[in-house]
């Protein structure tokens, strides 16, 4: 397993390989003596770390069955989703605007480089890769904002607007445009001007939903 702070977090990290690369498909059953034993941990980290993949969508928990690999999404889903990201997200990027300082900024431009770096690939590495700097981006202009009733809607978003991607077989197929879109977003927010930044990030968002429905129409018609 990966170097990681702690052991959940390696524990973590190994699940969502494990449904990244396709190993644990929609349906299948998690036990978590049985992960325990797989990956030569104690129960509890398992378990810390099925809770946090729940929190996000990408296991769900069965009453007296315990935890699985949900269905995929469909289109109703991937919509909700996107229609509550357009709510919070325009929001929290305007009032970020007014408190982005220089380290923002420059973290913000990272994170995009290594969008860009990312392989854009269907395999496994390559979507958590690509991934982890997008819920990053995202996260860090959130957490700008300032505002902790907003920040609690966003963290009850969690990972639902990504979790489709597991479960279509589709890998970053989107990557010119949201690395463009985000531009747009980083450029914006160094104007200062959070009318702008509210538009673009909607503009943003309501891409990525588009894009999402069209993935999900064209897994459903293939599948």
């Amino acid at each position: 397993m990966p170097a990681r702070s702690t052991l959940v977090d390696q524990v973590y990290e190994r699940l969502m390989e494990l449904l990244l690369d396709g190993t644990l498909r929609s349906g299948d059953p998690i036990s978590i003596d049985g992960t325990a034993r797989h990956l030569g941990v104690s129960p509890t980290p398992v378990r810390e770390a099925l809770a946090r993949l729940e929190s996000t969508g990408n296991v769900v928990r069965v009453a007296m069955r315990g935890y699985r690999v949900p269905e995929m999404p469909d289109a109703k889903e991937i919509a909700d989703i996107m229609d509550a990201r357009l709510l919070i997200e325009p929001h929290l990027a305007e009032l970020a605007c007014a408190r982005a300082d220089g380290a923002l900024l420059d973290a913000l431009e990272e994170l995009i480089a290594e969008q860009e770096r990312a392989p854009h690939t269907p395999d496994a590495s390559a979507i958590r890769e690509f991934h982890r700097a997008d819920e990053q981006f995202h996260r860090l202009i959130a957490e700008c904002a300032d505002n902790a009733a907003l920040l609690r809607a966003y963290d009850a978003l969690g990972g639902h607007g990504q979790r489709f991607r597991l479960f279509i077989g589709v890998g970053v197929t989107d990557s010119a445009h949201a690395i463009a879109e985000h531009r747009e977003i980083l450029t914006a927010l160094r104007r200062g001007f959070g009318p702008e930044v509210y538009r673009i990030m909607h503009a943003h968002i309501r891409s990525v939903k588009q894009r999402a429905l069209t993935e999900q129409a064209e897994a459903e018609r293939v599948g």
